[in-house]
């Protein structure tokens, strides 16, 4: 019996200890309670709770890897790996985007922010108290960041803020927004970061329908001369573009785990309805064209496991693989594609019907393979890296 409860209290890989998992358990007891019941209510209706933001935070959820001086609590990347990907068993794109995108928002704030700035803003976003958003791609272009056209120009003790943002994860309620916007010339160099506060006057935000993520928030936001205190600029004046990519590839990384964790969720589902489904007298299980599949889709599970836990170690280590995260991103959404298309297939008549996992999840697909660099992107990024 010992030997048996050893096993099942044993890390399930060399980057995870106890206290790993015993946050993991913590995580998905919460998801279960909290989460997974609402996710289809929540996607029909459009949007999540705003107190969602304040059980997270009360959790340290929110404020998992964050300096305990703003209110959070110590983690290594591996901990934020395993929460968001035990968030994603609920099945809902639109909650794990919506719930995490100050994961993305308050880096910036926490690298290149002035004291002053970090000790306002971060305990408020940390504890779920105010929702804070990145505001970086234009209707002008996505990807092309060094292009950017909004502007920022100084005047006094202030920066006058005039262009606009789209696509902008929980755009519609976020309190503190950080803001890409041109302070100097023309291309990267010309780039810095701003935090603009949600009431700011001039400021005008308007939704976004979309093809998934519907539990989400997406905005356009439009700047009308803005009036930013010079205060709210997030590091040196120009200097955001280097800004900007770092923070890329955390989102890569943590986009990563998201996709592979709703990957899995489609395989679970899948091996679940293939035992209790019967066709032609038998369980759909036992026809061997659905076990090659479900055995197809856990490989490209565990090989994007294995690939996101390898390059989260080393960045751990302090390297800086840029190529690799590359490939990972598209790796991951690869393999979320694939498993979406399979789960659907197996559950027949039954995945085209709202209210299914494997629906929902099919229907953000493509979202992922196009925010925080497109596939084709990610490609062109890794082969400069090679010297290709």
């Amino acid at each position: 019996m010992k030997e048996q409860a050893d096993a099942e209290t044993a890390p399930r890989s060399p980057f995870y200890g106890p206290e790993h998992e015993a946050f993991r358990h913590s995580i998905r007891r919460f998801v279960a309670r909290e989460i997974e019941p609402y996710a289809t209510q929540w996607d029909e209706a459009g949007e999540f709770p705003r107190d969602l933001y304040l059980k997270a935070g009360e959790i340290g959820y929110l404020g998992l890897g964050y300096p305990s001086e703003y209110g959070g609590s110590e983690g290594d990347r591996f901990m934020t790996i395993l929460a968001m990907q035990e968030l994603a068993r609920a099945g809902s794109g639109g909650v794990c985007a919506g719930l995490f995108s100050h994961a993305i928002a308050a880096p910036p704030i926490l690298r290149r922010g002035s004291p002053e700035m970090k000790a306002r803003v971060l305990p408020q976003i940390l504890s779920g108290q105010k929702i804070a958003a990145l505001a970086i791609t234009e209707p002008s272009g996505g990807s092309d960041v060094a292009n950017l056209r909004t502007t920022a120009r100084r005047e006094g003790d202030h920066y006058i803020v005039n262009g606009s943002k789209t696509f902008i994860t929980s755009g519609m309620r976020a309190d503190f927004l950080t803001v890409a916007a041109r302070t100097g010339g023309t291309g990267a160099g010309g780039i810095s970061l701003l935090l603009i506060e949600g009431n700011t006057p001039g400021l005008q935000r308007t939704p976004l329908a979309k093809m998934g993520w519907w539990a989400s928030d997406t905005a356009t936001l439009y700047f009308d001369n803005c009036r930013v205190p010079a205060a709210n600029l997030i590091g040196e004046e120009s200097s955001g573009f280097k800004t900007i990519m770092l923070n890329f590839n955390d989102e890569r990384l943590n986009g990563s785990a998201f996709c592979n964790a709703f990957s899995r969720v489609c395989l679970d589902e899948a091996i679940a309805y293939s035992k209790q489904r019967v066709t032609f007298g038998k369980p759909l299980s036992h026809h061997q064209v659905i076990r090659h599949k479900l055995v197809d889709m856990a490989q490209r599970v565990a090989a994007t496991q294995a690939m996101l836990e390898l390059l989260t170690w080393r960045v751990e280590q302090g390297e800086n693989p840029v190529a690799e995260i590359c490939m990972l991103k598209n790796q991951a959404t690869q393999t979320m594609a694939f498993c979406a298309s399979e789960g659907v297939q197996i559950f027949g008549g039954a995945g085209f019907l709202r209210g299914a996992k494997v629906e929902r999840i099919y229907r953000e697909v493509k979202v992922n393979a196009i925010g925080a660099g497109t596939e084709e992107i990610m490609k062109e990024l890794a082969s400069r890296q090679m010297g290709i």
